[in-house]
């Protein structure tokens, strides 16, 4: 009876200790994923700008041209007038021959130099490109026409002041004349009054 009494105790504490193992075992836990690290953006170096080469600057073929003609004007200025002559003749050849703007200029500056009435012929060789703006030559042809009216009218002056002066040059010629005039009839009356004096005449009156 005890050996009955001790088996079902044992019976017991057994199935005893066995809820108390399974309530107190531990809950199974995931794995905690591990934390995010906030990773900053590689750091991207700005490139230099693109440099492109500069392709090589053209010649401007109208500055040239300008230069070129002052420079002529310049020595034409300079010429004696058998040297002046023969430009004419290669510069009116060159003209027939091409009936470009630089030879119509170079034709023109020559009979500017030359003058003696040739500014009329020089201004109609300029007509054309003083009246076309987009010829190349227009601005110095522009320059130069202007140029040779001022000359005209600079002329024109001189003319009128001496003719001016030329009229008073003769205004006082004939002042002086006149004052000659005056002197030798003053000197005939003193001469006539000193000839009465010596008389004991009474002597002219004086007006």
């Amino acid at each position: 009876m005890r050996r009955y009494a001790f088996s079902l105790a044992a019976v017991v504490a057994l199935a005893f200790g066995g809820c108390v193992t399974t309530q107190e075992e531990p809950e199974a836990t995931t794995p905690e994923e591990p934390a995010q690290v906030a990773v900053a953006p590689p750091t991207v170096k700005p490139q230099p700008p693109t440099v492109r080469p500069r392709p090589p600057d053209r010649p401007d073929t109208r500055a040239s041209e300008v230069d070129v003609l002052l420079a002529d004007f310049e020595r034409m200025r300079r010429m004696s007038a058998p040297e002046l002559a023969r430009e004419l003749d290669a510069a009116r050849l060159a003209f027939t021959q091409t009936r470009s703007d630089a030879s119509r200029v170079r034709l023109a500056m020559i009979a500017t130099v030359q003058g003696a009435g040739d500014e009329t012929r020089a201004l109609e060789m300029l007509d054309p490109l003083v009246k076309n703006p987009s010829a190349s030559l227009h601005a110095l042809a522009f320059l130069l026409s202007a140029y040779i009216h001022e000359q005209r009218r600079l002329s024109v002056l001189a003319q009128g002041l001496q003719q001016n002066v030329q009229g008073l040059q003769q205004s006082n010629q004939t002042l002086q004349q006149n004052v000659h005039a005056l002197q030798q009839k003053l000197d005939a009356l003193r001469t006539l009054e000193r000839a009465l004096t010596e008389r004991g005449e009474p002597g002219p009156r004086r007006r």
